[in-house]
């Protein structure tokens, strides 16, 4: 197989040399073109009935790939493939004359600039007649055999590149992806939010239940973290009195890798004062029907054969009463590590990685509960002991006002009443650096001296949120794994 690459390497830097012996600039600076394919054919078919010889008045200039050839002696056949689409293009020896020994040095994956008429083939084709062309870019390495649907998933995720190329749907999913959040945009921007940017590089990684990313920064001689979460900095705003504010951007979590799960991933995190997490819910609901209409022009989409329903209201769940109904465990009755590992292993639940009481309940949850969350929905009311940055529930002060959402058994969101009582932050903050000495392997929130300051200053009452953009994205363009729908997504070692 080296050896085969190696020969097709050969063949087209030969090619490339006698380009440029013939004058051949292979990589000119820029083209002057006026159509895509779309533009192109769509033009064709509007005023093909006002033509008549059958060609377009006005010769055209497309730009793209070339993804197939078909010679026929005095006359070539191919396809150009650009960001819009493909059209099939027709060289004739006796209209292009010397110009057609040229496409002996041409091959799939090569540029080209055309200019001609367009017409419709006797199998009825849309055709570009090429009067002239332009070399724009030489391809030195072919696509890889069978490229059309390339299936191999290593190629298709670490070049992403040729799944571009060769897969329509990886090239919608990424157009799509781009329109989610252009709508989830539009939709905060029309409620009054503030986009705003906050720091990568911190010297605390708080906000979030994750294990952070580490470097080191060479001039101040310090530690520094990738974030794991948005979500202090942007309370900071809120103390400031910017009293709707979000962000979309990169959060990193140094967990493990798998259909749900990327190191690095895109959230927006929003917060606004004087609301409760009941105004989020509200606010969740609405924003993703939203953007569902935009993206697909549809409430419900198609997810792995399921068929999902964004319409709003979405039915709201307590968490105590589903975990008790699926498990039998009401984690009540077990307020201490050893009861409830042991009434977990009773019903057959590994619980051979949690170490704490919150994270074993994590694990009861998405054992027991997430699987019959198909539609969706949220969770609601958690133990304080999961929850470190949530207001205490006034019914219950054993439970925080916090949800998560639920869609095609997986979380898409988090959410809080923010928890703005400095006193209470800062035990919460101090049990979890406890947690963190006697569990250092286990995930927890870690204590942000900085925040505590500012929300001593006083934070007014606010409802926050965050919610997965990859996550959405998959359900919106029906793509099982996260690595559909992020561009360049983390791999393994080869």
């Amino acid at each position: 197989m080296q050896d085969n690459t190696s020969e097709l390497l050969r063949a087209r830097f030969e090619k490339l040399t006698r380009l440029k012996e013939k004058g051949i600039d292979p990589y000119p600076k820029r083209y002057d073109r006026t159509h895509t394919t779309e533009q192109a054919i769509t033009f064709f078919e509007e005023h093909e009935s006002e033509t008549e010889t059958g060609k377009s008045p006005e010769d055209m200039r497309i730009a793209g790939r070339i993804i197939s050839f078909r010679g026929m002696g005095n006359a070539t056949f191919a396809d150009l493939l650009d960001g819009f689409g493909r059209i099939q293009i027709l060289f004739r020896r006796n209209t292009i004359k010397e110009s057609y020994d040229i496409l002996n040095d041409l091959d799939i994956g090569d540029w080209l600039g055309v200019e001609g008429p367009i017409f419709r083939t006797r199998t009825g084709e849309i055709t570009l007649e090429v009067m002239r062309f332009e070399i724009l870019c030489k391809s030195l390495r072919p696509l890889p055999e069978k490229w059309h649907g390339l299936k191999d998933v290593e190629i298709r995720y670490r070049q992403k590149y040729l799944d571009l190329i060769s897969n329509p749907e990886a090239k919608k999913s990424a157009v799509m992806r781009s329109l989610i959040i252009k709508s989830i945009r539009n939709f905060m921007d029309g409620r009054g939010f503030i986009e705003v940017e906050t720091p990568t590089l911190v010297p605390v990684a708080a906000g979030a239940m994750a294990h952070p990313f580490i470097t080191h920064h060479n001039s101040l001689n310090r530690n520094l973290y990738l974030r794991i979460a948005t979500e202090l900095y942007l309370k900071r705003l809120i103390v400031g009195g910017i009293e709707k504010v979000y962000e979309i951007g990169k959060v990193f979590r140094n967990e493990g890798i798998d259909f749900k799960h990327n190191p690095e991933f895109t959230t927006m995190e929003s917060y606004e004062s004087f609301v409760d997490y009941n105004d989020v819910m509200q606010m969740v609901e609405e924003l993703v029907h939203s953007v569902s209409l935009n993206a697909n022009g549809s409430s419900s989409v198609q997810f792995t054969g399921e068929m999902i329903d964004f319409s709003p209201p979405w039915p709201r769940l307590e968490l105590r009463e589903q975990i008790t109904k699926y498990s039998g465990i009401d984690f009540f009755d077990y307020p201490d590590v050893d009861s409830l590992r042991n009434a977990m292993n009773l019903i057959g639940v590994n619980v051979a990685n949690q170490l704490s009481w919150g994270g074993l309940l994590d694990k009861l949850i998405s054992d027991k509960v997430e699987p019959h969350l198909v539609q969706p929905c949220f969770l609601t009311d958690y133990p304080v002991a999961m929850s470190p940055l949530a207001k205490r529930k006034n019914t219950d002060p054993r439970l925080v006002e916090r949800f998560e959402g639920f869609v095609a058994k997986m979380e898409i969101c988090n959410a809080f009443t923010e928890l703005n009582d400095p006193i209470d932050q800062r035990q919460r903050f101090e049990q979890q650096e406890q947690l963190r000495d006697t569990y250092a392997d286990e995930e927890t929130d870690r204590l942000d001296e900085d925040f505590l300051v500012a929300i001593e200053h006083g934070m007014p009452p606010t409802g926050g949120l965050g919610i997965g953009i990859d996550r959405l994205t998959m359900l919106l363009t029906n793509n099982h794994s996260i690595r559909e729908v992020i561009l360049f997504p983390q791999l393994r070692n080869n």
